[in-house]
């Protein structure tokens, strides 16, 4: 998408406002975590290429956007994804979307990363009524915020020395990370080169043959990536040391830690709540598809569900 500089109710915020904007985004922690911190990694590293909007109408209409959402998709299209904050207590405010033609291509598919249900449901409305669109391939994912610093002292056993090594990661191991990556249909491996460059990453080698066998990584927003760890080298106890050394990197860093755990992902949560976090609220992926232009929508949606599909067979 070419730069609009504003639309019908949103207008783009100029890099020297960013800082005053996060200050209005932290009055409603945790819900606008994610996006308060995409800023503050934006202005600090600039991972990745964003343009950040709010209402014309704001702070009293607290509504925001960020172009690209994801960073990959299938046409790879700047306004292809979209980040929107908005409170949950306020979601009749996002009547300034519906009514947002510029900056939005109601007719094509739109690709939204973990936002709260409440914002998610509320977008499936606006598609309905703007396209008779749905949201479809939703994935559910609870956000788990960092609240109990005590926690995170927790004693590990040491990892076995002879077998096992933590260290930094590095751009030779982008390849492995992204392969290992559940969502690697919607962040690109050009992402992950610029994040290990730039952001915090540990990885748990082997000692024999320098195979990665897990790693943790710090997203472009704050929090972290999913960890992982290669199926042949779980039960091992490396992914509580990658979980708590990554999580006291990222509060010195200046940052709250956060994480989106599957519901049913029963050793995450066990895992992450050992280091202190707590869940904070539901979100969802997923992808807003009008119902006109079927055919070329089909085509687009198939090739994007092949990719999830092989993704989740490589995790």
């Amino acid at each position: 998408m070419e730069i609009v500089p504003e639309g019908n109710n949103f207008v783009i915020v100029k890099e020297c406002e960013l800082p005053a904007m996060m200050e209005e985004l932290e009055k409603y922690f945790p819900h606008s975590l994610k996006f308060h911190q995409t800023i503050k990694t934006y202005l600090n590293d600039r991972v990745w290429r964003f343009q950040f909007y709010r209402a014309k109408t704001w702070p009293q209409d607290p509504v925001c956007l960020h172009f690209p959402g994801c960073t990959y998709t299938p046409d790879n299209r700047t306004n292809e994804s979209v980040g929107i904050f908005c409170p949950p207590d306020k979601l009749e405010r996002m009547e300034l979307i519906k009514d947002e033609d510029v900056l939005f291509e109601w007719h094509s598919p739109l690709y939204m990363n973990f936002t709260h249900v409440g914002i998610m449901f509320k977008m499936e409305e606006i598609f309905r009524e703007k396209v008779n669109g749905r949201l479809e391939g939703h994935i559910y994912g609870d956000i788990y915020v960092h609240e109990c610093p005590d926690e995170l002292n927790l004693v590990l056993e040491p990892l076995a020395a002879n077998e096992v090594i933590m260290k930094p990661l590095c751009i030779d191991d982008v390849k492995d990370i992204h392969d290992l990556y559940p969502a690697g249909d919607i962040e690109s491996l050009e992402l992950f080169e610029k994040l290990v460059i730039q952001l915090p990453g540990f990885g748990v080698f082997n000692q024999s043959d320098n195979e990665l066998a897990a790693w943790s990584l710090q997203s472009y927003y704050g929090g972290m990536f999913s960890m992982q760890t290669k199926p042949k080298f779980r039960r091992k106890g490396y992914g509580i040391q990658l979980a708590q050394s990554l999580t006291k990197l990222v509060i010195r860093r200046g940052y709250i830690p956060f994480v989106v755990i599957r519901p049913e992902n029963d050793a995450s949560r066990g895992l992450y709540t050992k280091l202190g976090f707590r869940k904070a609220f539901e979100s969802v992926r997923g992808t807003f598809v009008p119902l006109v232009g079927e055919n070329h929508l089909q085509n687009n949606l198939t090739a994007y569900k092949q990719r999830q599909i092989s993704n989740e067979e490589n995790c």
